[in-house]
């Protein structure tokens, strides 16, 4: 197992953790990649389900790597995957109102935190993607903003900028 310690210095990224082991189904699939490469396939059938979504939260958090898999001549190689992190370190401070937004934006239903989120999206893709005019356009804290992108499976959070994620791109 990796002996690298993951630090966190930005409340905003407790989203996507918090995502990770409030499910079941995305805390297993780290379980099973703590100490092996496997392949999305090898993860479906360990697991007897679909791991799409769980391989990419995990992604966007930054707990797995991945690497080239070469299976036996004349198949198509395939990407495994396993956990990149076996501690976490958090150094941070922010007030319990940010400290709300952070748990209800991660634990909201998509339903209900959707037009949050397009809103955002919408505003990048117009080219709106400095963290201090995004606050004035939307009347929100830098924290819920950085929090609500990283809810988005299209942005991601570049220190002071927002940028649009390319399909197939991760964090």
């Amino acid at each position: 197992m990796s002996k690298r310690t993951r630090i966190i210095n930005d409340p905003s990224e407790l989203v996507p953790l918090l995502q990770v082991f409030g499910s079941q189904r995305h805390k297993k699939v780290f379980d099973a990649l703590l100490n092996l490469w496997m392949t999305k396939e090898d993860l479906e059938d360990l697991l007897g389900t679909d791991v799409t979504k769980s391989i990419n939260i995990l992604k966007k958090s930054g707990l797995i790597e991945s690497q080239w898999h070469m299976p036996e001549p004349g198949k198509t190689p395939e990407k495994e995957y396993r956990t990149s992190y076996s501690k976490v370190q958090t150094n941070f401070q922010c007030s319990f109102e940010d400290m709300s937004d952070i748990i209800m934006l991660t634990f909201m239903p998509y339903e209900e935190v959707k037009d949050a989120i397009e809103e955002l999206e919408q505003l990048v893709e117009q080219g709106n993607d400095s963290m201090s005019s995004l606050t004035r356009a939307m009347n929100k804290s830098p924290l819920y903003i950085r929090a609500v992108a990283r809810r988005s499976d299209k942005l991601s959070v570049m220190g002071q900028r927002l940028k649009v994620l390319l399909s197939g791109e991760t964090e």
